[in-house]
């Protein structure tokens, strides 16, 4: 047997489905077999796997015991020479089992072996090609500075920018959504460590492998896509806490005294520096129209104060100052407040929704406006111009 390709799967049976169709026609004319070890998914995978795909060696688990615990299951039962373990949300290229075999028989140095990642826009993924975790690493891709300057040595040691996407490289990591692993290489440094449930197992593995005096290699002659973050719903506060809390285990694992402490240190402060940032930016991406809704309501009743109040009143000053601090933030609040109960920010920019809230909200603001004391009534025509302005703004 050649090749033993291993897939853990979570709840993305259609993903898997095309995983596997891409698996079975880089298979044709190589000895593989297949594995997908499934983690208690409620999706019907497991009924997938057996009646599309009979060939595969499926296991189904009870609970989920975490991807390195999973891949580990299969890696046990391998008979290959060559183990891949694969993500389920990847199409891999008719070529690529045979060019990476070509490879890692033409290079016995080699420990294992990564290839170029897209997503499903075409973009390449540049964890494609990674350097080992440390202190400075993890400072300049906390900060964005990794970000900031792409190709930098310096900044982006975690992304290994400088290197040529379309070169082969050794590299100190590759990405767990496949690595291409000699199996006697496995063999002599043991499986995945399963103190990492879900992310950090290939880093350290990667570094298992140098340590043992093998190479990485990335190899961009074949392209797979990984439709990244299907299989991990990445951008969450828990997969941001998961990610950091992998890291900090590596570097206990890994680095000793000061160094151990100082990035232990970083990174538990880049889990709350992440973890604000994310929480901030998802409660921009949800609030913004809100927002700005209400800046543009507040500022068309200024505007309509002093229009009403200079050309119908013929006195600019006819409106009292509680108008500015207590009469607009009062409607900007109802017909907000009626948007979002009517379903206007639901399906944004549905002109019949967003009708239906002002009308609601303006009919509560008749109805308050007449609870009111008199100095904070001003003017009933303020308030339907004031909706009229907002449904046009």
């Amino acid at each position: 047997m050649k090749l033993s390709v291993i897939i853990v799967n979570y709840n993305v049976r259609h993903f898997l489905e095309q995983a596997l169709r891409s698996v079975r026609k880089a298979s044709e004319g190589l000895e593989v077999e297949v594995f997908v070890v499934d983690n208690n998914s409620v999706d019907g995978s497991v009924a997938m796997v057996r009646a599309q795909f009979p060939e595969v060696h499926l296991i189904a688990n009870d609970h989920n015991p975490g991807f390195a615990k999973a891949n580990n299951q299969a890696i046990r039962l391998a008979r290959g020479e060559y183990v891949l373990l694969l993500n389920p949300d990847t199409v891999v290229k008719e070529d690529t089992f045979r060019k990476c075999i070509e490879f890692m028989d033409a290079h016995p140095e080699a420990g294992a072996l990564g290839v170029r990642m897209i997503d499903g826009a075409g973009k390449f993924l540049p964890e494609s090609k990674r350097g080992f975790p440390s202190p400075w690493v993890a400072f300049c891709k906390t900060f964005g500075l990794a970000r900031l300057f792409p190709r930098s040595r310096l900044f982006n040691h975690y992304h290994l920018g400088y290197l040529d996407e379309h070169e082969v490289h050794e590299v100190e990591v590759l990405a767990g959504a496949f690595m291409f692993l000699r199996k006697r290489v496995l063999d002599e440094i043991g499986l995945l460590d399963e103190d990492f449930f879900m992310y950090g197992e290939d880093i350290d593995l990667s570094w298992r492998i140098v340590q043992a005096g093998y190479k990485n290699y990335y190899f961009p002659h074949t392209t797979i896509i990984h439709y990244k973050g299907e299989s991990t719903k990445k951008g969450s506060l828990n997969y941001v806490r998961a990610f950091y809390q992998a890291m900090i285990i590596f570097a206990r694992k890994h680095f000793e005294g000061r160094k151990a402490r100082l990035f232990v240190w970083m990174l538990q402060g880049a889990i709350y520096f992440r973890a604000l940032l994310t929480l901030l930016a998802n409660f921009f991406r949800r609030a913004w129209l809100p927002l700005a809704d209400a800046a543009l309501m507040a500022g068309g009743m200024v505007v309509l104060k002093n229009y009403w109040a200079t050309h119908y009143f013929h006195n600019p000053d006819y409106y009292p100052p509680s108008f500015l601090w207590f009469n607009i933030p009062l409607y900007t609040v109802v017909w907000l407040g009626s948007l979002w109960f009517t379903g206007a920010y639901d399906e944004p920019f549905r002109l019949r929704r967003l009708v239906r809230g002002m009308i609601t909200g303006t009919v509560v603001l008749a109805a308050i406006y007449g609870f009111l004391p008199l100095q904070y009534r001003p003017s009933r025509a303020l308030i339907v111009l004031g909706a009229m302005w907002s449904v046009l703004s």
